[in-house]
């Protein structure tokens, strides 16, 4: 019996993965990745590299991917949630410029696989953040792109953000519904609009 649920997203090249939770009054057990549920979902990725971030609420990362060297990244939130957001980046997709978003936290357990070809970022909902994400290439430093958090032409609804797309970039003027203002990197602060950085 598999111990993972593999269910397809509306944009193609998207997973929504929810393992089976064995869990008594000592606390719980589950499996993260197994390879065999994996490939009979039809996943046959290989992951080369693990990651792990911690972000305080209010940090928006992204939105990010590389350029000659894409990845596959398989999400999940050890601690906290945040909201998890994957833009379709493929030029001959029906859903190009279209996104698909999905509430990642250490209570609900859901993880997010993200095919190659999307951009992805996060907005940190909690106090405090511990993110996890295995890829299907290294990175490769140089070859990285991203995209504006805000782009008004992919319209992402980003939960409890107060403000508007006409604001700045940089996150000025943003802020969550408590007061907790956007806090971006200096780099993820200058990616151009998605019409902008690729233009066909």
């Amino acid at each position: 019996m598999g111990q993972i649920k593999v269910t397809k997203c509306p944009i193609e090249g998207l997973y929504v993965i929810e393992p089976t939770v064995h869990g008594d009054a000592r606390g719980y057990f589950m499996e993260t990745y197994n390879q065999k549920d994996m490939e009979e979902a039809g996943l046959t990725m290989k992951f080369v590299q693990d990651n792990q971030s911690s972000s305080t609420k209010g940090v928006l990362r992204g939105l990010h991917f590389q350029k000659e060297f894409p990845q596959g990244k398989l999400v999940r939130v050890v601690n906290g949630t945040v909201f998890d957001v994957a833009v379709d980046l493929r030029s001959d997709s029906k859903t190009y410029g279209q996104w698909y978003g999905v509430e990642l936290s250490a209570e609900n357990k859901k993880q997010f696989y993200i095919s190659e070809g999307f951009a992805h970022g996060f907005l940190v909902l909690s106090d405090v953040a511990e993110f996890c994400y295995k890829c299907t290439d290294f990175y490769h430093p140089g070859d990285e792109g991203g995209l504006a958090w805000n782009d008004p032409a992919i319209n992402i609804t980003w939960p409890q953000l107060t403000g508007t797309y006409q604001g700045s970039p940089s996150g000025e003027g943003y802020a969550l519904a408590d007061g907790t203002p956007i806090n971006l990197s200096d780099k993820d602060q200058k990616w151009l609009n998605l019409a902008e950085t690729f233009k066909f």
